[in-house]
């Protein structure tokens, strides 16, 4: 971190500071001739915090037989160094509880972090960790850069909670856009306030345990980092992403099955219903994390039906891709041969007739040679978009070559095609393609073949290239003009005026 930005922080006056009786607790501890009378007077001086710490002591967390009704007797159970590490979670948790600025949310704060501090302990109970209250408050502090920085950036730092999507992306998108992440700005304020090592660092490293070299801090840092997706379960939504990653997490680290992992969950889930008291607020403790979970696996079923859909989808764009010429965005001629003698052998089987329209683009050479390809591309989608506009659902338009369109048209028969080529062939000829200062006139010729009783075609090879003889017999003619194929001589269409 940049000493500039240390310089802010110090000079934030805004910021919370130190507690006085966390400052006091932290020099007794450091005095060896303390003891715990000398403690118990102290803490007794806030009814709150002495409430706080018999309740804590008589809670799920610790487990006792028996119930602890004397803050000395509690003291003695908890030892010197467990009831620092309280005081210091306790007091600045109530410092900094009623914080409040433009982007930050206290509330959803505050859960998250009773959640990791009830996650944290109950891991590091669970994985026989001796600096488990350590563990506790480091947890539950480890955030708290989240609220420097609010206060550092203001509305800049609410761009950024609303960019991460999760509080696991939240590093990564305070780094590009403040170049500085909460979990520095943590441990910064840790050692500001003297807090020892074993809070100051898993508080820094949080995001990032498998840096810390010290192995005991380490598996504090690894504690507090899966302390904080264990609370992503019960704040974030959907809850499927942290789930896995916690399993993987405890299956790898900690050889625990996933039904393990699922107990763990559990008990976080009951026991932060139990501590959240102790901190004035409020969690959704009518939420088990069954009921978190069975959603979890639904939004996985979900996402997984969601991501076939998106495959599907993804494949049949790839394949009208793959048949579509990328010019003119009609079928290709791939597409074009499949469709005609699918619906070709449909027409023979079904006794019904089939129309192929070829549509060539008049002095299309001279169209390039005057104006550019340029302005040829143009033309060609210009005719290509009224081919693709006047077909019906059943008809495939294509390209089927150079300037020549084609039109496969089932169930259409001769006069039909006839009356409909020439409608085609005046609409074309009604829009000229501007390009730039420079209008282009438009015309195409028309050649149509007809599948009906009495024609001898037995391929769809035959009736291209009867639709071709058509085509030559229209541009014989002086194109701009459509021709039908007959078995005598192609006969004339409506021509159209000059």
């Amino acid at each position: 971190m940049n000493e500039q930005l240390l310089n802010r922080i110090r000079k934030c006056e805004s910021l919370p500071t130190l507690p006085a009786v966390a400052v006091q607790v932290l020099e007794l501890v450091q005095d060896p001739e303390a003891d715990i009378a000398k403690l118990a007077r102290l803490v007794s001086k806030d009814p709150a915090l002495s409430s706080k710490i018999l309740r804590t002591v008589n809670s799920s967390l610790y487990g006792r037989p028996n119930k602890i009704g004397k803050l000395t007797q509690a003291l003695t159970l908890l030892g010197l160094q467990t009831v620092r590490v309280l005081v210091l979670g306790f007091s600045l948790a109530k410092n900094v509880r009623n914080y409040k600025n433009k982007g930050f949310k206290p509330l959803e704060y505050w859960r998250r972090s009773i959640y990791s501090a009830t996650a944290a302990l109950t891991l590091a109970q669970r994985t026989h960790l001796e600096l488990q209250e350590e563990a506790f408050v480091a947890a539950l502090l480890m955030d708290l850069g989240m609220l420097v920085l609010d206060e550092l950036f203001g509305e800049q730092y609410g761009k950024v909670l609303e960019k991460s999507r999760s509080h696991a992306d939240l590093v990564r998108f305070e780094d590009a856009m403040l170049q500085t992440n909460h979990a520095e700005i943590s441990g910064a304020l840790a050692e500001m306030w003297g807090l020892p090592p074993v809070l100051a660092v898993p508080m820094a490293a949080h995001h990032k345990p498998t840096e810390v070299e010290d192995p005991t801090l380490g598996r504090l840092a690894k504690v507090c980092y899966l302390a904080g997706r264990c609370a992503d379960v019960f704040v974030d939504e959907p809850a499927a992403a942290a789930i896995a990653e916690i399993r993987a997490f405890c299956r790898d680290h900690h050889q625990m099955t996933d039904a393990d992992c699922d107990a763990l969950l559990d008990q976080v889930c009951r026991r932060t219903g139990e501590i959240a008291p102790l901190f004035d607020i409020a969690v959704n403790s009518g939420i088990s994390y069954e009921v978190i979970l069975k959603k979890a696996n639904d939004s996985v079923i979900e996402m997984s039906l969601a991501t076939q859909h998106q495959a599907r989808m993804e494949q049949s764009r790839l394949q009208e891709q793959a048949l579509a010429d990328p010019l003119t965005g009609l079928a290709n001629r791939r597409r074009f041969d499949a469709f005609l003698n699918e619906q070709f052998a449909a027409a023979l089987a079904g006794q019904s007739p089939l129309a192929l329209l070829m549509i060539d683009i008049d002095h299309f050479k001279a169209i390039n040679d005057q104006h550019g390809h340029q302005s040829g591309d143009a033309v060609l989608q210009a005719v290509a978009s009224v081919v693709r506009g006047v077909a019906r659902p059943q008809d495939l338009a294509a390209r089927f070559g150079g300037e020549e369109l084609a039109l496969v048209m089932p169930a259409m028969g001769r006069a039909e095609a006839l009356t409909f080529a020439e409608a085609v062939r005046r609409e074309i000829a009604a829009r000229p393609v501007e390009q730039g200062r420079v209008t282009v006139p438009v015309a195409v010729s028309v050649g149509i073949a007809v599948l009906e009783q009495g024609m001898p075609f037995k391929e769809a090879a035959h009736l291209i290239k009867a639709a071709d003889l058509a085509l030559y017999a229209a541009k014989s003619a002086g194109r701009n003009c459509v021709r039908a194929f007959s078995l005598n001589k192609p006969s004339a269409g409506q021509n159209a005026a000059a």
